[in-house]
């Protein structure tokens, strides 16, 4: 099949997973995704089980669909194959500092000012032009910044994090978004630009879409936070053998659910006949429910809910997830032959083009596997070329 990025090079500067997770959903898509690492290799090659030195299990996850190289940007030659590798690209992604990349000889004025058709993308932790600019940020500052922890408290009495690295995904998937929307930008007005996505800003905007609430009045007609999304109701309910999620959202399917249980005159509680109602005692609504789950099984639950079109579904384990007989009708988990790392089993990506699911077509790169083609294509001599591979270190070497 044609891919949507057919033909695109994107230079991916990026390590652990916010960077490295945009760059792959762009290889997913068609995307030729040169890895650029520094001698040492993205830090997640160390992470998790594996099967080879920095092929650890992280890594696997997040840099499919991609070629990898080794340059060190300290070093003058490196610098200049990367200038060479920026003539041939349509797309560069760094996720360092800006600080940082602009001593490099890398910032966007520099970029463009030789590649003014250029997508030159910086995924930052802080915006640029606001005071946190120059601090570090990572999954687990920014859930407490950005106000995820604070849900938690509001809910629990206590801050928490998500057990996921939600924010640099998160963030990845938006990032993804403007890449694409500045490379349209370009397709269309043959200019290039500088698209930034700060973390931090990016995962306040996710959040505030539902818990800024009356904040979103000036003057504030309520507190901020979504009163349904903090009851301490809502949770997987407990039934006479497991735990359900369940979400009857309209009138009729709360109605419909009332008529279901030991208390069918639920239905006519003014608490809970309507929208506005049930948002202002959301906390008795997940309450009464509850009770009443509890009262039947799992799948007798399920059968019933089913039948009257209310939303429900299972607590699965990670493991039943795996076993989900959906998924596996869809061919969700993709088998893939890497050739160094055996066989590997993937989530695919959510997409579908023509009833055609995207491609493995590259396995995620050792360090530095495709740095003497992806140089030869760029034009670099086999002089200049053995220099940066003298640097090159492989943890298998």
């Amino acid at each position: 099949m044609t891919l949507p990025l057919d033909s695109v090079r994107v230079l991916d500067l990026t390590t652990t997973i916010f960077g490295p997770y945009a760059t792959q959903m762009l290889g997913d898509l068609g995307a030729d995704v040169i890895k650029i690492e520094a001698p040492a290799g993205d830090p997640v090659r160390q992470v998790g089980p594996a099967r080879n030195p920095g092929m650890g299990a992280l890594f696997l996850g997040a840099n499919r669909n991609k070629r990898g190289i080794v340059l060190d940007l300290k070093q003058e030659a490196h610098k200049q194959a990367l200038w060479a590798l920026i003539e041939t690209a349509d797309i560069f992604v760094h996720n360092m500092r800006a600080a940082k990349i602009e001593e490099l000889g890398f910032g966007p004025r520099a970029l463009l000012a030789r590649r003014p058709d250029l997508v030159y993308a910086g995924l930052h932790g802080y915006g640029e032009a606001g005071l946190y600019a120059d601090r570090p940020a990572y999954d687990d500052v920014i859930q407490g910044e950005a106000g995820i922890a604070d849900l938690f408290r509001r809910r629990d009495g206590a801050p928490a994090l998500m057990p996921s690295i939600s924010v640099d995904k998160g963030a990845a998937t938006l990032a993804v978004g403007g890449i694409l929307a500045a490379y349209i930008k370009r397709l269309r007005s043959g200019q290039g630009g500088f698209v930034e996505i700060p973390m931090f800003e990016a995962m306040v905007a996710f959040t505030f879409v539902e818990h800024q609430y009356g904040g979103i009045f000036q003057p504030p007609l309520s507190d901020y936070g979504y009163p349904r999304m903090l009851s301490a109701f809502r949770r997987p309910h407990r039934t006479a053998d497991g735990y359900l999620c369940m979400l009857a959202y309209t009138d009729k399917q709360w109605a419909l659910f009332w008529s279901l249980t030991s208390r069918p005159e639920l239905a006519k509680d003014e608490r809970f006949a309507t929208m506005a109602a049930r948002s202002a005692h959301i906390g008795a609504v997940y309450e009464e429910a509850g009770k009443e789950l509890a009262l039947r099984s799992t799948d007798a639950w399920l059968e019933l809910l089913k039948r009257h079109d209310i939303p429900a579904g299972a607590a699965k384990t990670l493991e039943e997830v795996r076993e989900d007989p959906h998924l596996n009708a869809v061919g969700f988990f993709r088998s893939f032959a890497h050739e160094t790392e055996g066989a590997l089993e993937m989530p695919d990506m959510p997409y579908r083009f023509d009833q055609t699911p995207l491609p493995v077509r590259h396995g995620q790169p050792r360090l530095g596997d495709d740095t003497e083609a992806v140089l030869t294509e760029a034009g670099l001599d086999e002089t200049a070329i053995a220099e940066i591979l003298a640097v090159q270190k492989r943890p298998d070497a």
